[in-house]
């Protein structure tokens, strides 16, 4: 596979850290640029972020000296240098939007984690191995730019892709009704025990605008492209509740599904087996070689224990059983700063370099 230079902007955040160590040693992307807030450039990514590097792994030696470059105004210089940007800034949404669109209009590619443009009707917003396809999105949002190379691509949001990955597979049956109710850990805020300290022993029944995005962003997931946009699909009916609970990270969902035609557990469990995804097909260098794993016990999938299965990047699910309400109800788990961020934003960009949308 060809070689790409790549820029992180918002590069000392707790995402844009997270970026930083995926691509230490990534054999596609090469970090050339990182770039953050005005009161951060200039300096070295060591200054910049050292104190407040939230990462376990320590920060990649080839970046530690490497100057940050203001990411709102060096987007010309920035768009020189690299092939395409990740983005993981903390703005408003509406700066984010007129941000990341005038990367793409200097015909810098952006693969975004941010949420701004997850409903803007030409962005797609990919999970790989749920809707590879609406990346053909991408030529109508470059019409509408008027760009050659530049677009934007997000991923969606983090606590949907604990649940949404083992609905996928069974939308055969005719997905009707889906509750989910989701325990999200404290990195979903950018925190850890540190520095948010009220978190311990204790649990918060409301993150802000989560339940809206956990309600709809799989209907966009799943719609379909229809002339110059993706149009959501009409079913099933969702309704979430969002919790924030005291892990450091991996977020969990309770769920309860009921199906047109309900299958037996059986077909659950061997199309949750046998699911692949075109980066399995691809073997994209990030993708899990087992997207879904289940777990027979009865107090699995832990968080502590489970969240880091194929680097992070599988979704794990367990305690699947009927239901006296619904057809079906069980648990998912995904880790929210790998497969629900920043490591599913590099698997988004992968796929995007496979398929050519870089060249």
């Amino acid at each position: 596979m060809k070689q790409y230079n790549v820029g992180i902007i918002g590069a000392t955040g707790m995402v844009g850290q997270r970026f930083a160590t995926l691509l230490e040693n990534h054999p596609w992307f090469n970090v050339k640029v990182l770039a953050a807030s005005p009161r951060s450039a200039g300096q070295t990514y060591q200054e910049a972020a050292g104190s407040r590097w939230k990462m376990t792994a320590p920060m990649p030696e080839s970046m530690k000296d490497m100057v940050l470059l203001d990411a709102t105004n060096d987007i010309e210089k920035i768009a020189g240098m690299v092939d395409f940007c990740f983005c993981a800034v903390d703005m408003k949404k509406d700066e984010i939007k007129a941000l990341e669109e005038a990367y793409a209009k200097a015909e810098c590619p952006i693969v975004s984690n941010n949420s701004a443009h997850r409903f803007t009707p030409d962005v797609p917003m990919v999970v790989p191995e749920i809707n590879p396809d609406h990346i053909e999105i991408i030529k109508a949002q470059r019409e509408r730019l008027g760009t050659k190379r530049g677009f934007i691509a997000v991923k969606s949001n983090c606590s949907i892709q604990s649940y949404v990955p083992a609905l996928h597979p069974l939308r055969k049956f005719g997905l009707k009704n889906v509750l989910a109710c989701t325990y999200q850990a404290i990195s979903g805020a950018g925190k850890n025990f540190e520095t948010w300290p009220e978190m311990v022993d204790n649990l918060i029944p409301y993150i802000g605008g989560e339940e809206e995005k956990s309600e709809q962003e799989p209907l966009k997931v799943w719609g379909e492209i229809k002339g110059n946009e993706i149009v959501k699909a009409a079913a099933p009916n969702i309704t979430t509740q969002c919790l924030r609970v005291p892990v450091s990270d991996g977020h969990t969902a309770a769920v309860f599904v009921s199906f047109e035609n309900k299958p037996s557990k059986e077909e659950i469990l061997s199309l949750w087996a046998d699911f692949k995804g075109v980066p399995q097909e691809l073997e994209l260098p990030s993708a899990p070689k087992q997207f879904i794993h289940y777990f027979e016990e009865n107090d699995r999938p832990q968080a502590k224990l489970d969240r880091n299965l194929e680097g992070g990047m599988a979704v794990s699910t367990g305690r699947l059983r009927e239901d006296t309400q619904y057809d079906y109800k069980f648990v998912c788990l995904s880790h929210n700063t790998l497969r629900g961020a920043a490591g599913g934003g590099v698997l988004l960009a992968e796929l995007l370099a496979a398929k050519g949308y870089f060249d």
